[in-house]
């Protein structure tokens, strides 16, 4: 659920700290409000994420700063500016407090200044040919605007129209809408993000997607239908190894010479970028396979040996 929308940003910003509860996932805090958006009821979930609440903060305290030096060097042009009343000056800083988002407007004052014709301290009796009003005041973080960034951090709503509690007799719901806990939401939530990072794959020059140019919307089609299907089979070929090697307790270095039993298949693509099969005396013969890569096959089964020629 976008925050732009005022409903979720109010949601954000007053939810109490005693509708949250302690997620059954690590570091996650959530809490439920029912309510009607555009026409429809919905459930929406308020995450509460420790990780990201600690980076939300110093991206507050980041953004807080480059106000403070953007409205300090626009009330340092403000109060050199000369106004011809005391009236015109007081509005020129209303105007300008109006503006201030994260800030409050202390000490705020008018000075008068006095010229003279001549340059040098003036006689005590001298009189001045004109008077100009300039503002001056300081500026100080708003509590209220602080508080309310601080409250919101690490915080995003998730909405689903499927009630634990649905309304109507309970033969006329469907079996899926009887029961969603909120905690298989943020589950699901978070099970899609490596979907869509596993689409990064579709930009990566090790796959030259980009060298592919097609003008036919049928082809383009086709084209993002082949490439589905390759994720899929990316993504189930990286998830055979992370299980076996997780079944058998057992490694495989990753990029950093670490060892790791989440590999990614990107990386173990690259390993096997200089394997080359020739041919000696009608007899096919795999170049360059070392054991570090016999290991690594074993782990992803009998047909990927079988191409090596390992069975």
């Amino acid at each position: 659920m976008p925050l732009t929308l005022t409903q979720a940003n109010v949601l954000i910003e007053d939810i109490h700290e005693s509708a949250f509860r302690p997620s059954e996932r690590d570091g996650y805090r959530i809490a439920e409000v029912c309510c009607t958006y555009g026409g429809v009821h919905q459930r929406w979930v308020v995450v509460e994420s420790k990780h990201r609440q600690a980076s939300d903060v110093k991206q507050w305290e980041k953004r807080y700063g480059n106000a403070t030096h953007r409205k300090q060097t626009e009330l340092d042009r403000l109060s050199r500016q000369p106004f011809a009343c005391e009236a015109d000056a007081q509005q020129a800083l209303e105007q300008f407090e109006k503006h201030l988002k994260y800030h409050l407007i202390t000490a705020p004052a008018i000075i008068e200044k006095a010229h003279y014709d001549h340059p040098g301290r003036p006689a005590k009796t001298a009189t001045p040919t004109s008077v100009s009003y300039h503002v001056q005041a300081s500026l100080t973080l708003d509590p209220s605007a602080d508080a309310r960034q601080r409250q919101r951090a690490g915080r995003f709503i998730l909405a689903t129209n499927v009630l634990d509690a649905p309304e109507g007799p309970l033969e006329d719901v469907a079996p899926e809408a009887i029961q969603l806990s909120s905690d298989e939401i943020l589950w699901e939530y978070k099970a899609q993000q490596g979907t869509e990072r596993g689409f990064r794959f579709l930009k990566d020059p090790l796959f030259f997607t980009s060298s592919v140019f097609l003008q036919s919307p049928e082809r383009i089609m086709a084209l993002g239908m082949v490439m589905a299907l390759s994720l899929l089979v990316y993504n189930l070929g990286q998830r055979q190894l992370r299980n076996a090697l997780k079944a058998a307790h057992e490694t495989i270095p990753n990029q950093l010479g670490k060892a790791t039993q989440t590999p990614t298949l990107r990386w173990v693509f690259q390993c096997f970028m200089a394997i080359h099969l020739v041919w000696v005396q009608g007899q096919p013969q795999i170049a360059n396979l070392t054991e570090h890569h016999r290991t690594i096959l074993r782990f992803l089964g009998s047909a990927s040996q079988a191409y090596y020629v390992l069975c």
